[in-house]
C-alpha cells in the first residue's frame, strides 16, 4: 500500500529511526497493518548485544508508533501538503509487555488498531508478531501538532 518513499513522504523520521518498511493495510480512523524487516546491519545490534543479538524493545515499541502515525496523520483530512507542517507527540504508553526476542532475519509486522481518533488526538493499541506469534503489545497516546 505504501512503500518506504511513501512512507517518507508522511513521516518525518530518517534512518537510523525510521523504523518501518511498508504499510500493507489501512482503514482510515480504524486500522493499520505493517512491517518492518530486522537486519544484522541494525545500528542497535553494535551494542545489544554483541554475541547475542537482540532487537531493542524500545525500537519495537517506536515501530508499531510510527505506523500508528501513518494511520493518524492519513485519517486526520489534512492536504498532503499540510501533513509536512504537522508532527505526532506521543503521550503516553502504557501497558507494553514483551513476549518473545526479536533477532536479525525476522520479519517484524505491526498492527494496530484506532480505539479513539479524533481530529489531533488518538488512542490506538499496537501488537507485534514474528511469524505469526505475538512479539510485543501496548497502547499508545498522541497528538497530531504543528512542526
Amino acid at each position: 500500500m505504501f512503500d518506504i518513499i511513501q512512507i517518507q513522504e508522511i513521516l518525518p523520521h530518517r534512518y537510523p529511526l525510521l523504523l518501518v518498511d511498508r504499510i500493507t493495510e489501512m482503514e482510515l480512523s480504524k486500522s493499520i497493518k505493517g512491517f518492518k524487516n530486522i537486519s544484522i546491519s541494525e545500528p542497535a545490534f553494535q551494542g545489544h548485544f554483541p554475541g547475542h543479538p537482540i532487537y531493542p524493545g524500545v525500537l519495537i515499541l517506536e515501530g508499531m508508533a510510527q505506523c500508528g502515525g501513518v494511520l493518524a496523520l492519513k485519517s486526520s483530512g489534512l492536504s498532503d501538503e499540510q501533513m509536512k507542517d504537522k508532527v505526532i507527540y506521543f503521550m503516553s504508553i502504557d501497558k507494553a509487555k514483551f513476549r518473545n526476542p526479536v533477532r536479525p532475519g525476522d520479519r517484524l509486522d505491526y498492527e494496530l488498531i484506532a480505539v479513539k481518533m479524533k481530529s489531533t488526538l488518538m488512542v490506538l493499541e499496537g501488537k507485534a508478531y514474528v511469524d505469526g506469534k505475538l512479539t510485543a503489545e501496548a497502547e499508545f497516546k498522541a497528538m497530531i501538532v504543528d512542526k
